[in-house]
């Protein structure tokens, strides 16, 4: 595997370090959970977001649904989702999910969405319908959900939050100097308002967020982004590398490659600062193995912290 680095020189491709290695998937399973999402007419974020641990954990039977179709309104500079004018809102969708959630007997589900900010709500209404879909078929199974800001109108989080997901999630995806060209049509303080409102709203779930690093910010930078997210409230945190989903112009170039100890420090600060759970190493994305999480923060709730 080649990622594109920026370095001094201007734009090279560059094989990946060796911590980037992983087994060769069960290709039967991940067959199996593809020809099921396709007769569904379902999308996932691992597919469309090109997500380095698709097979790793398409073999294992675990993948996050992307609703609201797969044409995203916004055109974040660090994602490879498409980005354009989408489609209307499916009203089959939350009931084809909740279907495949069945059919995979899952007991973990991850619910996200593309940004669609040509809808009056920003489709939390689809949101609230997925998880009442998966709950009217599969009641044990626990629900977490990533979602786009929804321009931190509260109404459309407390419709979120009465939904009652178990984990509601919103990424910063990186520190407040870089977030204007990294998220240009989403903003930093917006953000972390939806993630401190969202944990007043929504007091029975556990508030989580995520971010990259290699895009040039400093270390100094990342702890003050982890203060500011324990400031709102934010119970777990998600740390990984980032990685250009492509050539695109607008695809932003990796500044560094982060070792897998200095991940390591970043997990010793997030604890120190009080996240009940931090997942901090280079694969690391917003939803891998998200049930992990939810699990360490049930039981820090019921014993106390």
């Amino acid at each position: 595997m080649a990622c594109l680095l920026e370095d001094n020189a201007g734009t090279v491709v560059t094989p990946l370090p060796s911590w980037f290695k992983q087994g060769l998937p069960d290709m039967a399973k991940v067959r199996e959970m593809k020809g099921s999402f396709r007769r569904a007419g379902l999308h996932t974020v691992c597919e469309s977001a090109l997500c380095p641990n698709l097979g790793q954990c398409w073999g294992h039977g675990v993948a996050t649904f992307m609703i609201l179709g797969e044409i995203c309104t916004r055109a974040c500079r660090f994602c490879g989702v498409k980005t354009g004018h989408p489609a209307p809102v499916d009203p089959r969708e939350p009931r084809q999910v909740a279907l495949a959630v069945q059919r995979l007997n899952l007991r973990y589900v991850v619910v996200t969405s593309v940004a669609r900010d040509d809808l009056a709500d920003g489709g939390a209404g689809q949101f609230v319908e997925t998880i009442h879909a998966i709950r009217s078929l599969m009641p044990r199974t626990r629900n977490e959900v990533l979602i786009p800001d929804f321009s931190n109108k509260t109404e459309f989080l407390e419709q979120l939050a009465a939904a009652r997901p178990e984990v509601i999630s919103h990424n910063m995806e990186t520190v407040r100097r870089l977030s204007p060209d990294v998220r240009p049509q989403a903003d930093y303080d917006r953000s972390m308002a939806v993630l401190g409102n969202l944990k007043k709203l929504a007091p029975s779930a556990f508030i989580k967020s995520g971010f990259m690093v290699g895009l040039g910010e400093t270390d100094e930078e990342i702890t003050e982004l982890m203060r500011d997210l324990a400031a709102v409230g934010c119970d777990m945190l998600t740390i990984g590398q980032y990685l250009a989903p492509g050539r695109k112009r607008r695809y932003l170039r990796v500044q560094r490659f982060v070792p897998p100890e200095k991940f390591q420090e970043y997990k010793i600060i997030g604890r120190e600062l009080g996240f009940w759970h931090v997942m901090s190493a280079p694969l690391v994305r917003s939803s891998y193995i998200a049930e992990e999480g939810y699990r360490e923060c049930f039981e820090k709730s019921v014993n106390g912290g």
